[in-house]
């Protein structure tokens, strides 16, 4: 048998085990940092299968790193495991950490004969707080060649659309009243908070088609006979590329100074996260994937438009980031997608998503040529590419 074939089998010898970590994870969704048991688990799986292993790494207290293998070609899976708030797992990153324990766990016998150095490096808070560009300041990127991982979704998607983000925290301060007896007397931060949301609205007719721009109010009064002396907002701009967020942010930013003029409140407006790239994706890597899932009997389609720190390292590190699809009619970040992210079709895509990454990466180290092409490129210690 090939190795890619001998990959392929004991990652099926082993599904159990992986699949009892994402059922595991699932059954305790944590938020962003926050992520104690998964970050455990996940790394305590690894060290179990003889992947030299440790937590708190880069001293962030939920990353973990595992590593095996001589090199020269250095290989990093990348696995999240937050959940958002209320709804769980929505997002499938349960089954990314366990894909990226599988994806080790059939390399583990074969990285001396693949020259590979291969690293899991668990990323803590995709969803809220921007964990791998942390983990890419403090070093946890450099000498790696190449990065990957899949993801879930509803269908299959090789090159997801993978867009900038910046998020937003809003507070406007006035002044409380009786808003019967003296609301003269106050200065209605509510008010701001509406003006800002009527600018945003109004702004969008002059975005371009992938510009977007979405968010909640987070505080807005204590009681209706109070004029409202704080309201708070959290928002989300996202553009296709960072230059063009860099563009849609200074107008963001003018209708929430306007809301603040108009009323007379005060405005403070912080990044709640540091922004997220844009991908750019490995396309020759990602063929070959798109290749070995399609022996899997995978099929694939186009179309879906995503954000994801993940981008953030490909500025940096050839990487792919391929959506696995669980075939449901929920996309993320829905209830029910959280309740499609454990069974039967949720094992099924964790283990086809493992396979067909681990299959790709033995293809890359086994072509002399792009192997070559990579060890050349620039580490991500470098320029961002």
């Amino acid at each position: 048998m090939s190795v890619g074939s001998l990959v392929a089998a004991r990652i099926a010898a082993h599904a159990d085990q992986v699949i009892g970590l994402a059922r595991q994870i699932h059954a305790h969704p944590e938020l962003g940092f926050e992520e104690k048991n998964a970050s455990r688990w996940t790394a305590a799986t690894l060290s179990k299968l003889g992947l030299e292993t440790s937590t708190n790494a880069w001293g962030i207290p939920t990353a973990i790193a595992g590593s095996a293998g001589p090199g020269p070609l250095h290989v990093a899976i990348l696995a999240e495991y937050d959940a958002l708030p209320r709804i769980g797992h929505a997002c499938g990153h349960n089954l990314i950490a366990a894909s990226a324990v599988a994806v080790a766990n059939g390399l583990l016998p074969y990285v001396t004969e693949l020259g590979i150095r291969l690293s899991v490096i668990g990323t803590p808070a995709e969803e809220s707080g921007g964990g791998k560009q942390l983990l890419l300041d403090r070093g946890a990127f450099a000498g790696i060649h190449f990065a990957a991982m899949t993801h879930p979704g509803p269908r299959d998607v090789a090159r997801p659309t993978v867009i900038a983000l910046a998020g937003l925290d809003i507070t406007y301060r006035g002044r409380a009243a009786h808003a019967a007896a003296f609301p003269h007397h106050g200065v209605n931060a509510a008010d701001a908070a509406t003006i800002a949301q009527v600018s945003l609205g109004l702004l969008r007719q002059q975005l371009e088609p992938a510009d977007r721009l979405h968010g909640i109010v987070t505080g807005g009064g204590t009681a209706p006979n109070i004029i409202p002396d704080r309201t708070s907002l959290r928002y989300m701009a996202r553009a296709l590329t960072r230059e063009r967020l860099d563009q849609v942010m200074e107008r963001v930013r003018a209708c929430f100074e306007a809301g603040a003029l108009a009323s007379g409140a005060d405005l403070e407006l912080t990044e709640y996260l540091p922004r997220y790239s844009n991908m750019i994706h490995r396309e020759d890597i990602l063929q070959l994937y798109r290749k070995r899932a399609t022996e899997l009997g995978r099929t694939f389609e186009e179309g879906v438009t995503i954000s994801t720190d993940m981008g953030n390292v490909s500025q940096h590190v050839p990487s792919i980031h391929p959506m696995i699809g669980l075939n449901c009619a929920a996309g993320n970040h829905e209830p029910e997608f959280a309740t499609a992210c454990v069974g039967s079709a949720a094992d099924t895509a964790l283990i086809d998503g493992a396979t067909a990454l681990a299959r790709t990466i033995v293809d890359v180290a086994t072509d002399e040529n792009l192997r070559t092409a990579l060890q050349m490129e620039q580490s991500a210690t470098a320029s961002p590419r």
